[in-house]
């Protein structure tokens, strides 16, 4: 029950007070005592009245500050805090390569030597370490990592060979305390992979390993660009595996290559110069690698100084000494050619050592540079996340735990830097959220909604703009159907009905309303919408037949004899429609087979699509109009039927005496006066549309496209809220997301209640006189 209506019981209470209270004579025995008991009656249900409005009106101020508590963390900075420094562990070599395990307790170190030492991360403390097989006679020359969930490493060796392991972290719990156990692996064997000579030696490295196979990339001295494909072999038995080894050459154009990327999909080769010059091969026929561009990246007099995957191997990052980090990744053009294009740029100030550190399963990379700085940047959202002073040196080395919650960073002076990041939602900005995003593997910009997928390092898309623009499409076309039909119904009803007639049809449409709708959501689905689907021609045939031919039959009728016409009692004319509407609805329906043969080609869907490009849903905004449209009817027709009954008969009466005909007093007094409560009936009626969930859900396919045909779905707000809030882990960018479109669902409805509130008192201030 609202204020409103306990206002109105309220007032019925205290009329029906003053009147007992009025016929009670004050010389009367008891009367007295009876008065006061009646007045104490009375204060105490107005009190009641105040307690219950004010109640409410603190309810929706605590759901709308519990919706604020939920999202405020969304838009909250990162904090990242130093734990621990300390001196090398195990050496004091500088380090080729850091890296922790998950849950950053145990840290990696790779030193020049070849030697790995794991460490504890807050007490730099040595765990183990273990001496890489280099021979004596050989120094590392290269180093590459795989795909860092799959930790595994190569380094190329002055000898012409290469060496690959993975470092491991088996955790056991005796006596139920957790222990982290780090150990060497050797997929191919303890013993290195030939692949250049001393003369001809491994420049850079590149590696990446699927399901079955494992691909390595070395630029030699030559400049030739060797790729040796180990394709796996399993026993019958499946224990034991074996490698066959194929070995292919490129003859790559430009300058000397200084940096070698693999994709981790295994078909996709990057080539860079020092000065820029960036080559893209498609490597998937791994025998016959083909260039698809070779393009220049920098400037006159920048250089390039790393160049990283982002999570997923489907972004380039590419720092360079001016202080930019590019992302660029593959994009096929409207004539189907593939190109790399520089998709954002983030910037800091120019630096001579600016390296990068993906984050492992997020779109998010951390850069540091000679300053001792380190920068989280975020590139879905676009933004720069946090911004950290770690030392006043440069910093040579950094790593970042595979949950991005820790940090490991080398500096120039010989000190390892540990600390905290605190993160949780980067992925979240006002561009992200409300804005057209440049994805992954898209050819431009859009506005996307996709929260979840199989792969952990999906790129989430998380824009409001396509459920926010479908609650509104749904409403318009609701409304579309749901005023004319509704306003049209109440003005008649109200004046012009006979009041035996009005007797029956206002309680049948209102008792419509108590209809689930969850009901009218499951006869949409599966009822109407494959029923507007087969007799498409017929339903569009329909729409624009009926009110001509409504029109048409009212104003053949006063053509009628007399006779025949005052046969038919004052107001209920309306019952003759009946059997005319069945019959314009019979005719256009049985037509559409007709129609869809004759003008269409026998398939209106495949015409539109072949002539118009457009494309037909089986649950689309026409479905959702006539469902939704259906269930908002007897909300606006209700209360415009009492604003409009309301009306004081002496206003119509002195209209009528006055000379004016009935449908002048309709349109410039009835009309006018019950303007405020008309328009009350299509706010209410509009906020029912945008709320409403179960017809939505159930009649739209909970497609969230941005199109406004009438022949597409949509997916609202309380929809999407509805579908995937079940299925939200529990204080997650999802979870918090969904809270954020509860909040944007809550202030549109207050909004527009608040617009139909003021308008409705203007309106009443500026009719109030007639």
């Amino acid at each position: 029950m609202t204020v409103c209506h306990i206002s109105v019981i309220f007032a019925s209470y205290s009329c029906a007070m003053s009147r007992f209270v009025s016929s009670i004579s004050s010389d009367s025995p008891g009367a007295s005592w009876v008065l006061r008991w009646r007045m104490l009656k009375d204060r105490l249900v107005q009190h009641a009245v105040a307690i219950g409005g004010i109640s409410i009106i603190m309810m929706i101020v605590l759901i709308f500050f519990y919706l604020l508590f939920v999202v405020f963390p969304l838009f909250t900075r990162a904090e990242v805090s130093s734990v621990q420094q300390y001196a090398l562990p195990g050496s004091s070599e500088p380090s080729l390569w850091l890296a922790m395990e998950e849950q950053h307790e145990v840290g990696f170190r790779l030193t020049t030597s070849g030697k790995v030492i794991f460490f504890a991360t807050v007490s730099g403390e040595s765990i183990k370490e273990i001496q890489l097989p280099i021979p004596k006679t050989a120094s590392i020359t290269s180093m590459a990592a795989t795909d860092p969930n799959r930790a595994m490493m190569a380094l190329g060796l002055s000898n012409g060979e290469v060496l690959i392991f993975r470092h491991i972290y088996k955790t056991s719990y005796p006596d139920d305390i957790r222990t982290i156990t780090p150990e060497i692996e050797w997929p191919l064997g303890k013993e290195a992979i030939k692949v250049g000579t001393k003369k001809n030696l491994i420049k850079q490295l590149s590696i990446q390993q699927s399901e079955e196979a494992l691909v390595l990339a070395a630029a030699l001295d030559s400049g030739i660009i060797k790729l040796i494909h180990f394709e796996q072999e399993s026993s019958l038995m499946g224990d034991d595996a074996s490698y066959e080894k194929q070995i292919t050459d490129i003859s790559p154009p430009g300058e000397q290559v200084t940096a070698v990327r693999l994709d981790k999909d295994l078909q996709e080769l990057y080539l860079l110069t020092k000065n820029g010059q960036l080559s893209f091969y498609d490597i998937t026929d791994f025998e016959a690698p083909e260039l698809v561009e070779h393009i220049s990246i920098a400037g006159t007099g920048t250089e390039i100084q790393d160049i990283r995957f982002l999570a997923g191997g489907i972004s380039l990052l590419i720092s360079d000494s001016q202080g930019t980090v590019r992302q660029m990744f593959p994009v096929r053009s409207k004539d189907g050619k593939l190109g790399i294009q520089t998709i954002r740029e983030f910037h800091q100030p120019a630096s001579q050592s600016l390296m990068i550190t993906p984050e492992f399963n997020r779109k998010g990379f951390i850069t540091t540079n000679a300053n001792g700085e380190m920068l989280i940047f975020h590139t879905t959202a676009n933004r720069q996340v946090a911004k950290h002073k770690i030392t006043d040196t440069a910093i040579l080395r950094h790593a970042i735990s595979p949950r991005a919650n820790a940090y490991l960073a080398e500096s120039e002076q010989g000190q390892i830097h540990f600390g905290l990041i605190h993160n949780e939602h980067p992925e979240v900005s006002w561009n992200s959220l409300w804005g057209k995003v440049w994805y992954e593997s898209y050819a431009e910009p859009e506005y996307l909604w996709q929260s979840s997928s199989s792969s952990n390092d999906f790129e989430p898309k998380l824009s409001l703009m396509p459920i926010t623009f479908g609650t509104l499409k749904a409403a318009f076309y609701a409304m579309m159907i749901a005023i004319p039909l509704s306003i049209m119904g109440a003005i008649f009803t109200a004046q012009f009905m006979s009041p035996q007639m009005r007797r029956v049809v206002k309680p049948s449409i209102e008792i419509m309303e108590a209809l689930p709708t969850v009901i009218l959501g499951f006869l949409a689905g599966l009822w109407l919408a494959p029923f507007v689907e087969g007799h498409l021609p017929g339903v569009v045939t329909l729409l624009l037949v009926m009110p001509p031919g409504i029109l048409l039959v009212a104003y053949g009728w006063q053509f009628i004899p007399e006779t025949i016409r005052y046969r038919i009692p004052a107001g209920w004319e309306a019952a003759l429609l009946l059997p005319v509407i069945m019959l314009i609805g019979w005719f256009a329906l049985s037509m559409s087979p007709v129609i869809e043969s004759q003008l269409f080609g026998g398939d209106i869907r495949v015409w539109m699509a072949s002539e118009f490009g457009v494309d037909f849903d089986q649950r689309n905004a026409i479905i959702v109009g006539l469902a939704m449209g259906f269930a908002v009817i007897p909300t606006i027709f209700s209360i415009a039927e009492d604003a409009l009954f309301a009306v004081p008969k002496h206003l119509v009466q002195g209209s009528l005496a006055l000379g004016a005909t009935p449908w002048q007093t309709l349109i410039r007094v009835v009309i006018l006066t019950a303007s405020p409560g008309i328009f009350s009936a299509i706010m209410i009626g509009f906020g029912r549309a945008v709320g409403e969930t179960m017809i939505v859900l159930m009649a739209t396919g909970n497609t969230p496209v941005m199109d406004f045909s009438i022949f597409q779905g949509m997916r609202t707000l309380s929809a999407n809220i509805a579908v995937e809030m079940p299925e939200a882990e529990v204080d997650s960018t999802h979870f918090r997301v969904l809270f954020l479109a509860a909040l944007v669902l809550f202030v549109f409805t207050f909004l527009f209640n608040t617009l139909g509130e003021v308008v409705r008192q203007r309106l009443r201030r500026k009719y109030s006189s007639l």
